[in-house]
């Protein structure tokens, strides 16, 4: 059992160093060639139009916010479409008030089976703002009720809650305009609390005081700038966030769109992209873009957060078991014989190992089966490792786009990339684990728990 747990963390640790190492010079790269504003303003004329999905769910408190940051991108030809997915609260009257709209006659194609629309809106003061409004049916429905009513060949999903900057879809489309093979890219993250935002733009990006979320945040940095910047020159990236990510839709539609049946609508359509198109033979790239930025309301409270962890380990756990085929397979590649044995080893069974360590190692060593070298390797392995991760991430931040520029934000920070590991990331695994459990029940939490505070937003964003 020893060396079991020992051998585990050391393949971790590995793993982790070498997708470190590729991360470092991925970013290093990215950021040679990163000069690209007068590049980016002269391929205007050869942007593709892109229609920007936002399925909402009881969003009242944030749609606004998100939908007028929409409207200000700096894009040469898009289209909004908000999907009202049976909201219960005022998120439709808050639309058709403050974006006058009105009902409209709309042809409307059912490429993807979708549940009932109530009706369709148009905005009389944004030519480009259209809103849906459905039964309830789930975020993956109200996706591809959108993707049935979009005008364009490309798609962009975002997130009620969330605020893209003025140039991330111009930068995000950046891989459609160099590699024609490109089906699917994503940007990065970012956490909106302790920010201020006014009508829909951020006019300063800060930390929150809550120590719950600045953790997040070295969370979310180690998962974009660590995590997907090493998968992606592999393409072998089996995720883009659910928040911010744009699609080739007739690749999506012959896929089948979103899977209904999943909380991990997100990544299992990514992971079937793969396993589809390298069934087909197909040359394809699904991409991550580290500068374009979406900034995204994160869970404040324990309660929220252990919901959100529970229901992401559950979407893991449904997208690789239904797309099982991938791995291993002759026509895998690097995705099916790296990147999806690497997420089921390590990221759906890894909670598994982890917690199940921690027990035996302390429970052993209290009970001297377990020596005290075999103790301190485990711990420094779990532990020491991870702070060093985690301080990279910061590190790579801090070196590339810098978005955190004070002293006292960086401090910070690096006290929260440290404490993050004693207690706070063993308390994750513990949830991860439930969300496991939860799921071999036959378990599956819903869409639209969580609770928005939207205290980001300065009083003149809100109407």
């Amino acid at each position: 059992m020893q060396w079991f747990f020992l051998v585990y963390m050391l393949c971790l640790s590995a793993s982790y160093i070498l997708l470190n190492i590729i991360s470092i010079f991925s970013i290093l790269r990215h950021m040679t060639a990163r000069r690209l504003d007068i590049f980016l303003d002269s391929f205007s004329d050869f942007e593709p139009p892109v229609s920007i999905l936002v399925p909402a769910y009881n969003e009242a408190a944030t749609i606004e916010s998100s939908v007028l940051s929409l409207l200000q991108l700096t894009y040469s030809e898009f289209e909004v479409i908000v999907i009202n997915d049976g909201s219960r609260d005022e998120t439709l009257q808050l639309l058709i008030d403050r974006f006058q709209l009105v009902p409209i006659p709309a042809a409307y194609q059912i490429r993807l089976p979708v549940k009932p629309i109530r009706g369709f809106y148009k905005s009389t003061l944004y030519p480009n703002l259209r809103v849906i409004d459905k039964e309830n049916g789930g975020k993956a429905d109200a996706l591809n009720t959108g993707i049935n009513a979009t005008r364009y060949p490309l798609f962009c999903s975002v997130d009620a809650d969330s605020i893209l900057q003025r140039d991330s879809l111009k930068r995000v489309m950046q891989p459609f305009l160099e590699d024609p093979h490109t089906v699917a890219t994503g940007g990065t993250i970012r956490i909106v609390n302790g920010s201020k935002v006014q009508d829909g733009f951020l006019l300063k990006a800060g930390l929150p005081r809550q120590l719950l979320v600045r953790m997040q945040i070295i969370e979310y940095l180690r998962a974009f700038l660590f995590g997907r910047l090493g998968w992606s020159p592999l393409n072998a990236m089996l995720i883009i966030s659910g928040a911010f990510g744009v699609f080739r839709k007739e690749v999506v539609v012959q896929a089948g769109g979103y899977n209904t049946d999943t909380v991990g609508e997100d990544m299992e359509l990514v992971v079937r992209l793969h396993r589809s198109l390298r069934a087909e033979g197909k040359k394809y790239r699904i991409s991550f873009v580290p500068d374009p930025i979406c900034w995204t309301e994160a869970p404040a409270d324990l309660k929220s957060l252990k919901k959100q962890r529970t229901r992401w380990q559950v979407g893991l756990a449904e997208s690789l078991s239904q797309n099982l085929s991938l791995l291993f397979n002759r026509r895998g590649g690097l995705v099916g014989w790296i990147a999806f044995p690497y997420m089921l080893i390590f990221e759906l069974f890894g909670p598994v190992v982890e917690v199940a360590g921690y027990i035996f190692v302390l429970l052993g060593f209290a009970l001297g089966i377990v020596s005290i070298q075999v103790a301190a390797i485990f711990f420094l392995l779990a532990v020491g490792l991870g702070m060093l991760v985690s301080v990279t991430a910061l590190l790579l931040e801090q070196i590339s786009f810098h978005i955190y520029s004070s002293p006292r934000h960086t401090i910070a920070l690096f006290f929260a990339a440290l404490a993050e590991n004693l207690g706070y990331r063993q308390l994750i695994s513990l949830w991860r684990l439930q969300g496991l459990l939860k799921w071999i029940r036959g378990g599956s939490p819903r869409w639209g728990e969580m609770t928005r505070r939207a205290t980001w937003q300065t009083k003149d964003s809100a109407g």
